[in-house]
């Protein structure tokens, strides 16, 4: 398992500071140098900052036995302050979320959301071929009406995963075909419906209502953001403007395994203390898996 960058400069981190006193004047003269590395490894320049302060508080005058494996004792500390930041989000079984939507009320209903160009359709399909394969009758709904292309493309895959596709056609409010497709659901018609939306810039205050409108009129059971891990210090931007603007209960991030870095998870994570669902490995349909702290660990110090 190759280790991420982001593990390679926690191990440096550690190497400069396990054969010094563990003081925290000593640290604080290595803080600037810490946070510059970490922001370099893809963490967001906040994270990196609280990180190291949260760092320099666990091990600062430590007090270790006379043989003590200094190293090892300080890469634990740090360990166990990566799992923390994770768990204290929370965790989410989104499989029974649904299973438990569906025997209540016949359906569940999911909006997607996020900046545009990060592989949003993609993952939506990804979901709803696991829908599938559990046995439910799955819709996506066309939400992104203003995009050429747009619907054939959110076609295409559904008839890939076996969803069926909900669409008012090109030009039409985006809010309403989420809200046609919510109503098929209370119909009985599909048992989980996926909200697909047009993606947006995080800047954009109209797109940004017009999300909270689709957010407002659809009322869906869970709402996720997407984002990409390569894009590092920006999804942490846009992850943050999406939570506060919308709100969210979860996200997944794409191209995980293209990302030699590692920082986005952790950084998103950390801003907006809600779970990472989900990771996407590549661009088949199946290539989504779900997030495991433990692993990730691995990549980061094995």
């Amino acid at each position: 398992m190759p280790k991420l960058s982001l593990g390679k400069v926690f191990s440096a981190i550690i190497e400069e500071v396990a054969y010094t006193e563990l003081d925290e004047k000593t640290l604080k003269r290595h803080a600037d140098a810490f946070v510059l590395r970490l922001v370099e490894a893809g963490v967001a320049l906040e994270v990196a900052e609280a990180l190291v302060a949260d760092l320099s508080g666990r091990i600062s005058g430590k007090k270790l036995g006379r043989f003590a494996d200094k190293r090892k004792a300080l890469l634990d500390e740090l360990r166990a302050l990566i799992r923390d930041v994770f768990l204290s989000a929370g965790s989410v079984d989104l499989d029974g979320l649904v299973k438990r939507g569906v025997a209540g009320k016949g359906f569940f209903s999911i909006l997607f959301l996020g900046p545009n160009g990060h592989g949003k359709t993609t993952t939506v399909a990804k979901l709803a071929y696991r829908f599938r394969k559990q046995g439910y009758r799955v819709a996506i709904a066309a939400a992104d009406t203003f995009r050429a292309g747009s619907i054939e493309q959110v076609s295409q895959w559904a008839s890939r995963a076996g969803a069926e596709v909900v669409s008012l056609g090109y030009n039409a409010d985006p809010a309403a075909v989420a809200y046609e497709a919510v109503k098929k659901g209370e119909k009985g018609d599909f048992q989980v419906v996926l909200i697909d939306t047009a993606g947006r810039m995080h800047t954009k205050k109209n797109l940004m209502d017009e999300m909270k409108k689709i957010a407002r009129v659809a009322s869906p059971d869970f709402k996720v953001f997407v984002g990409d891990a390569l894009v590092g210090n920006d999804a942490v931007e846009q992850a943050k403007t999406f939570f506060s603007e919308v709100g969210f209960d979860g996200s997944i991030l794409t191209k995980f395994d293209a990302d030699i870095r590692g920082g986005a998870a952790l950084s998103v994570v950390y801003v907006t203390k809600k779970p990472l669902l989900y990771v996407g490995t590549g661009q088949g349909i199946e290539d989504l898996k779900e997030f495991n702290v433990e692993e990730y660990l691995g990549m980061l110090f094995e």
